[in-house]
């Protein structure tokens, strides 16, 4: 065993959440009378938050008239239809099982809103995952290691005995801000390619992998 603490990201990463996201999307894409974004636009919106999302499907991005409400409502109607295609990838919870039979401390950390995050991982990991963390006022975003500080914190772990788990760029870039050690899974949001790309080490094609690298 090289880690007693297992972070997760969750979309692209627990959870296949793709779907459901570009729905809500395009709800207000359609509602307020902008053109609706496709499944591979939506993909390379996400990981930076519900207000990067937003701003980067709008043709007129944070300059649209009423923006702010507009993510207010965005985020509400995501809350409210957010298990309706969205589940585990395949392998997720056999790999959650076995860590929690290694006594392992697992915790999630998202850009998803924090109640949003919370609901999710209550719904389909509360058996396996003690500490759920997403965007909350006054406390920045990933990359910043902030929201993954605070999970170590809460778990009362050190970074040396913990390691991230993510899809995406932003994952990485959190993971070396917060100075622990970082596995890159490809069957996400983010090619293998592309993580490569950016200094991506270790990386995972399957649940089973992460078992055996963490």
């Amino acid at each position: 065993m090289r880690y007693t603490t297992v972070i997760f990201d969750l979309d692209g990463t627990l959870l296949n959440t793709l779907e459901d996201i570009r729905d809500s999307v395009n709800h207000m894409m359609v509602k307020y009378g902008y053109p609706e974004r496709t499944l591979e636009q939506i993909r390379l919106a996400v990981g930076n938050g519900s207000g990067v999302l937003l701003e980067r499907s709008l043709p007129e991005g944070r300059d649209t008239p009423n923006f702010d409400g507009l993510l207010e409502e965005y985020v509400a109607w995501y809350e409210a239809h957010n298990r309706i295609k969205t589940a585990p990838y395949p392998g997720v919870l056999e790999l959650l099982r076995a860590l929690t039979a290694s006594e392992r401390k697992i915790a999630v950390v998202s850009n998803k809103p924090d109640a949003n995050t919370k609901a999710l991982v209550r719904h389909f990991f509360g058996a396996y995952v003690s500490v759920a963390i997403g965007e909350r006022p006054g406390v920045s975003r990933k990359p910043s290691p902030d929201s993954v500080k605070a999970a170590m914190r809460e778990l009362q772990s050190y970074p040396f005995e913990t390691v991230y788990v993510g899809d995406s760029d932003v994952d990485l870039k959190t993971a070396r801000a917060a100075g622990i050690d970082c596995v890159s899974v490809t069957w996400g949001f983010r090619s293998a390619d592309f993580l490569r790309s950016l200094g991506a080490k270790t990386l995972a094609d399957t649940p089973a992998e992460v078992l055996r690298l963490v």
